[in-house]
């Protein structure tokens, strides 16, 4: 069971690291100069809408595997901690006794 969680938590991070990645090469709906007077943008390597297009699947496909990477940590981690429900479980409380 370690291998898989070891295993989960590396996959994470480098589907974390490649979505923060993708997220940043990505330009906003008119970001250049010449998307402010309607016409095409000439810098990308792939077309206007083919690169848009490319980068919005890539991006989509991360966060699930991020959001699938996630729940299957949150399992996992539920069943390797065991028996603990809370983690004021193991603390000690005093009781006060109340004012008169």
């Amino acid at each position: 069971m370690t291998f898989l969680f070891y295993l989960f938590i590396v996959i994470h991070v480098l589907v974390c690291l490649f979505l923060i990645g993708v997220i940043l090469l990505q330009q906003g709906k008119s970001a250049d100069l010449a998307g402010a007077f309607g016409g095409q943008g000439s810098q990308t390597a792939f077309g206007p809408r083919s690169a848009a297009n490319l980068l919005s699947r890539t991006t989509t496909w991360a966060a699930v595997v991020f959001m699938i990477t996630s729940i299957g940590l949150t399992i996992l981690m539920q069943k390797h901690v065991g028996h603990q429900r809370s983690v004021l479980e193991g603390t000690q409380t005093e009781s006060v006794p109340a004012k008169k």
